[in-house]
């Protein structure tokens, strides 16, 4: 019986168990359902598709009342016949006006303007009130922000943090030769508070460059459509403060991979991470097109380097600034086959401190005999992209009297101090240990907890340096007058990763560089400090007071971004200059290169530091270093041929292998 009932189910759900009812035949569609069919498919298009439809049946009202009046030969009984044209235009004004037709006379000819009078009261006045709809639509999109860009190689920014306002005004520098400078910034944020904002901090410094802002997210691929990102130059990702996860970043370089974002290869993009294993997914999703910077290390790195030599802080803010000399690749054919020995004293007014190869390897001070190709790039720092040039009048030439190659002195064990712990103190103290001689020591204070368990990680892999862990709160001013401060050759002031807030830890950091400096002027001590600041909105309250102070913030990573969003392959050679391995930046002592006490061209100085394989960008005089107006006594970049007096107390600054 269940057997029988299963196959009566199955007969009834086979198609061939159901016969049609019968019924009325189905009407083939006319005429009028094709139009009331586009009609419908049009108001679900869009107001664009309704404007048209509209317009069309306005000319089909007009058009029909002149076609009337024309083919009836009908005529205002106090005027004579209509020609077409003057039928069409009578038509239509009675279409747009509903009085004209209370001054026509005659029967006839009244009832077909009175019929394309009332066409054109429904037809008409709704087309009319579409469009003043629609003109109202798009000047709301307009404030709002979310109206197409239109711009071409224009420079992108996708975000919004405090890193901002560095980013603008650096690129504002950057293009202010350029014709008609655009920056377009898409955030999740309204699109009048962005540019009240933006116009508050930075409007007088912007110059010519313009910035458009639009609201929008940067994870949605239909918002990145706005800024018109595939004929931008180039893409900044700027995540926000409380992404410590790399999850805003990543996820912006997915929907930027999009074909109806961008095509790749089209521009750059450029992006900080915060975890360095981030890289590789970074490089998994966009490859070649995204230059990515790690905030943590790189601001390990700069930590490390900047405290141990005094005024190469103000080297760093030279060549990361656009106000001042940067670094650019410039080709030039006529340099090739000679040497890049020949290529230093080259130029008058630019420093070539490396080549790019054709296929696009960078060398940084290479041998003073490698021979430079015609497809080759010099690496040069200049004060802009058209100050790159060939000397016309040839340099002055080195004075081989003057030139000194006097051995340096072998370097002596380092002390540093270290207060306040975070995650980036295990990477300032390897890279402390890849610089400093053996026997040197680091004492590290901060109320961190599990201070022991996190240097116990690190000083297993250290070679030369030995660290004494101790915790206590470094804001009291009883525990820094308990250090004796007079020992230590560098002092480095870390933001307190257990603070609650970043305006916390700023906070605290700046209570303690305020004793350090107090304790230092009572004591007669001239002790240069490298302090972390989280925020760089809060670097404005600390300010430094000699070029061994140095405040290390967002700004170093702001200015870093606006470099490379200019030239991509900039990522390549910062990140080599703030790599203990290869070549780096050394302020040396000048006696050691040549003779003291005697003007001499800067091009002996270049000689003398090619001679010993090095790259001479510039020097830094003692006797200016107290006075900020004057850089400090640092000088980057100099005329080949302006005469220089070096003394034992200044120093060269050089590209050159520790």
């Amino acid at each position: 019986m269940a057997t029988h009932a299963a196959r009566a189910r199955r007969r009834l759900r086979s198609p061939s168990s159901f016969t049609r009812a019968p019924g009325p035949t189905r009407r083939r569609p006319g005429l009028g359902d094709r139009v009331r069919y586009a009609f419908d498919s049009s108001l679900s298009r869009g107001p664009i598709a309704l404007i048209g439809w509209l317009a069309l049946l306005s000319l089909v009202v007009v058009v029909t009342g002149a076609a009337v009046i024309v083919l009836l030969d009908l005529a205002p009984t106090d005027g004579g016949p209509l020609s077409a044209p003057e039928a069409a235009w009578q038509s239509m004004m009675r279409a747009l006006d509903a009085g004209g037709v209370g001054a026509d006379v005659g029967w006839p000819f009244r009832a077909i303007m009175l019929l394309v009078t009332i066409g054109g009261l429904f037809i008409v006045s709704t087309l009319i009130g579409v469009l003043t709809a629609g003109i109202e639509g798009q000047l709301e999109q307009l404030r709002k922000g979310r109206s197409a860009v239109l711009e071409s190689g224009h420079t992108v920014v996708l975000g919004w943090s405090p890193k901002i306002m560095t980013v603008l005004t650096e690129l504002a520098v950057a293009n202010a030769n350029t014709p008609r400078p655009r920056v377009v910034v898409l955030a999740d944020r309204d699109k009048v508070e962005m540019e009240d904002e933006i116009r508050n901090q930075v409007g007088d410094r912007l110059g010519s460059t313009k910035v458009i802002c639009r609201s929008g997210s940067p994870l949605s691929v239909v918002d990145l459509q706005i800024a018109n990102i595939e004929e931008a130059r180039s893409v900044i990702l700027l995540a926000p403060e409380d992404d410590t996860t790399d999850r805003f970043v990543l996820r912006a370089l997915l929907a930027l991979t999009d074909p109806s974002v961008r095509t790749p290869g089209r521009n750059h993009v450029v992006a900080t991470l915060v975890e360095p294993a981030s890289a590789e997914v970074a490089d998994i999703i966009a490859g070649d097109d995204v230059r990515v910077l790690g905030v943590g290390d790189l601001i390990a790195r700069i930590t490390a380097q900047t405290c141990r030599q005094s005024g190469l802080s103000v080297v760093y803010a030279e060549l990361l600034d656009f106000d001042g000399a940067e670094i650019y690749f410039h080709p030039e054919p006529r340099l090739d086959g000679r040497t890049y020995a020949d290529a230093q004293l080259a130029y008058e007014t630019s420093t070539v401190m490396g080549l790019r190869r054709a296929d696009g390897t960078i060398l940084l001070n290479p041998p003073a005999a490698t021979v430079l190709a015609a497809d080759d790039h010099v690496i040069a720092i200049s004060e802009d992209d058209d100050t790159v040039r060939l000397a016309v009048d040839p340099v002055a030439p080195p004075v081989p009297a003057d030139v000194r190659d006097a051995p340096e002195a072998p370097p002596a064990p380092e002390h540093t101090l270290v207060l306040g712990w975070n995650a980036r103190g295990g990477v300032v103290l390897r890279q402390l240990d890849a610089y400093v001689s053996p026997g040197s020591t680091v004492d590290v204070v901060a109320a961190h907890p599990g201070l022991g368990e996190d240097l116990a990680e690190v000083t297993g892999a250290l070679a030369h340096t030995a660290v004494v862990a101790t915790e206590a709160a470094i804001t009291r001013r009883a525990v820094l007058e308990s250090l004796a401060l007079e020992r230590y050759d560098h002092i480095i002031l870390l933001a307190e990763e257990a603070a609650e807030s970043r305006d916390e830890a700023d906070t605290d950091t700046l209570v303690t560089l305020l004793h350090l400096r107090d304790l230092a002027a009572r004591r007669g001590l001239a002790v240069g400090v490298v302090t972390e600041v989280l925020d760089s909105r809060n670097r404005e309250l600390l300010t430094t007071t000699s070029a061994d102070d140095f405040i290390v913030s967002d700004q170093l990573i702001s200015l870093l971004l606006a470099q490379v969003s200019e030239n991509a392959e900039l990522a390549t050679v910062f990140t080599a200059l703030f790599d203990p391995e290869g070549s780096e930046i050394y302020l040396r002592p000048a006696d050691a290169y040549v003779v003291p006490g005697r003007a001499t061209p800067f091009s002996t100085v270049v000689a003398s530091a090619s001679g010993r394989g090095e790259t001479a960008i510039g020097y830094r005089l003692a006797a200016l270093a107290g006075d900020a107006t004057a850089q400090h006594g640092v000088v980057v970049n100099p005329p080949k041929s302006a005469p220089v007096t070096l003394g034992p107390e200044d120093r060269v600054i050089v590209l050159a292998e520790g």
